[in-house]
């Protein structure tokens, strides 16, 4: 099952990916990735709300989220990798702007393609790489908000030209972007492509 909280708070089963404004306290995370260290993305309130005594926190090796972990089990990544954590195998991707000061290459700060019962790619706040497009995913989770990521029509001609059999866009409707782009971008997407909007503020 696949949730959205708000922007890009994803869960698949119990495996979260930046949580963000949780509310419930349901300590069912058995994984939580974090993509990188803005607050709307490593928010260690919602982290508390999910966690469990044996939860995994996977997050880049960037002190700025590493150093306020102790006390969690910690498992640190580094892009273009792959890893496998309990019984799930994933690899990593560079998640940075091409054209945009806020998410710089050097900051070493990822996405994530996950092997479950289909290869998942969330990609983090990222514009459109070279890296990205040699990933090939059957659910894509896609920023869309503009400003920090890829806006609406530019996430769009991603999607079609890399083909994935089901996106959701993510990453607006909040902090950035507007709650229609969900369905602007929609319109935009090849008819082969299934759209899903599973954000609940928009």
């Amino acid at each position: 099952m696949i949730e959205i909280n708000t922007q890009s708070s994803i869960k698949i089963d119990n495996i979260y990916f930046d949580p963000f404004k949780i509310e419930k306290e349901s300590h069912d995370a058995n994984l939580i990735f974090i993509t990188h260290a803005h607050y709307d993305h490593f928010d260690l309130d919602s982290i508390e709300k999910i966690a469990k005594d044996d939860t995994i926190i996977i997050t880049p090796d960037d002190e700025e989220i590493t150093k306020y972990l102790n006390g969690y089990e910690v498992f640190k990544v580094l892009p273009n990798q792959e890893y496998q954590v309990r019984d799930i195998t994933f690899k990593t991707v560079p998640a940075y702007n091409t054209n945009k000061p806020f998410h710089k290459k050097e900051y070493g700060w990822v996405g994530y393609v996950l092997h479950l019962d289909q290869i998942y790619y969330i990609m983090g706040d990222t514009d459109d790489t070279v890296e990205a497009r040699n990933i090939k995913c059957d659910y894509l989770f896609i920023p869309i908000g503009g400003t920090y990521t890829m806006n609406y029509e530019e996430a769009a001609i991603f999607t079609n030209d890399t083909k994935p059999k089901t996106v959701t866009p993510i990453h607006y409707g909040s902090i950035v972007g507007e709650k229609d782009n969900g369905i602007k971008f929609k319109k935009l997407i090849d008819k082969r492509i299934k759209v899903e909007i599973l954000l609940n503020n928009v």
